[in-house]
């Protein structure tokens, strides 16, 4: 009944009104569809950039130097998508007042407000929900880059305590060397590592493999204070000049010569110390690796390489990655 008489009313307006006005509500009425088209445009716009939204979303790394620059990014669509929601509610208002200034101008006008103005609801609401999740993903990055940055800092700390326990090895070899000056032993660190440097002329009598009695005793010097440590990792090289061995009996070249010298410097200090005979290693590098290449004496000699077992590191960095 409210509608026949609201039908009948509105017949009662339109014969009173004159054909210039008719054509202004008619015009009016046009007006009023293309702004409601352009609105179901904007909308089929938005749901685009949603999936663009939704595309560049699902493509970001889980890469650990990339979550804090992904966690801003993410931040600033969220920050986007939450102007364009103001913006959706803004129009939708606006609808809603145009509607209200429109109910009298027909049932034909009314009906098409009505499911623009559903239309846009849903809109909001997808919106909504889309908000939501992103903010949702949001905290789970900052959550995830929160304990990225803890471990980093742990890291950090244990490659810190690495250094200094280093640089305090060193010290206490420098220290259990000292007696030793001058007479061809270097100890210096670079790399992460100590390297002590020993002439062979200390060592070992020309093309023998035997230690001197005064090599020995640096060299079980040096053990006693590697035995102190539990968590290194100890390389002992041979070194020779480029003159050829001249012999026939062992050793008969230089790699030879290198490799046994190392040997024999290992076995003093396994028989002589507590050390771990798994944290130890010899190898021979013949003439190959010189120091200097004008000075064969310097060439000539056996380098321990003491490093620290960065196991626990490359297991955190595992865990950060």
């Amino acid at each position: 009944m409210k509608y026949i008489a609201f039908v009948l009313i509105g017949l009662s307006l339109l014969s009173c009104v004159s054909a210039k006005k008719y054509k202004e509500l008619l015009s009016q009425q046009e007006a009023c569809n293309e702004e409601l088209n352009k609105y179901k445009s904007m909308a089929l716009d938005y749901e685009g950039k949603y999936k663009e939204f939704k595309e560049k979303f699902d493509v970001l790394t889980k890469d650990a130097d990339q979550l804090k620059k992904d966690t801003t990014r993410l931040g600033k669509e969220l920050r986007d998508l939450q102007a364009e929601y103001d913006k959706m509610k803004e129009i939708n208002d606006a609808l809603e007042k145009k509607f209200k200034n429109l109910q009298q101008r027909g049932a034909r006008e009314n009906a098409v407000l009505t499911a623009e103005l559903e239309a846009k609801n849903i809109e909001l609401q997808r919106k909504e929900e889309e908000l939501r999740q992103l903010e949702k993903e949001l905290r789970a990055k900052e959550a995830a880059l929160a304990d990225r940055e803890k471990r980093v800092q742990e890291l950090e700390a244990m490659l810190k305590k690495q250094k200094d326990a280093l640089r305090e090895l060193k010290q206490k070899v420098l220290n259990a060397l000292r007696g030793f000056e001058g007479k061809g032993i270097t100890v210096e660190e670079r790399d992460g590592k100590i390297y002590v440097s020993m002439e062979a002329k200390l060592l070992f009598a020309s093309g023998s493999t035997t230690v001197d009695p005064e090599g020995k005793d640096a060299i079980v010097q040096l053990a006693k204070v590697l035995q102190e440590q539990s968590d290194l990792e100890i390389i002992v090289e041979g070194h020779t000049d480029t003159d050829p061995m001249k012999r026939s009996s062992h050793p008969k070249n230089n790699w030879e010569l290198s490799v046994l010298r190392s040997t024999a410097v290992v076995e003093i200090m396994l028989d002589n110390s507590n050390m771990k005979a798994e944290s130890i290693s010899a190898a021979g590098r013949s003439e190959f690796h010189p120091v200097d290449p004008n000075d064969k004496a310097k060439n000539r000699r056996i380098e321990v390489i003491i490093s620290p077992n960065l196991d626990e590191v490359f297991k955190m960095l595992n865990d950060v990655e």
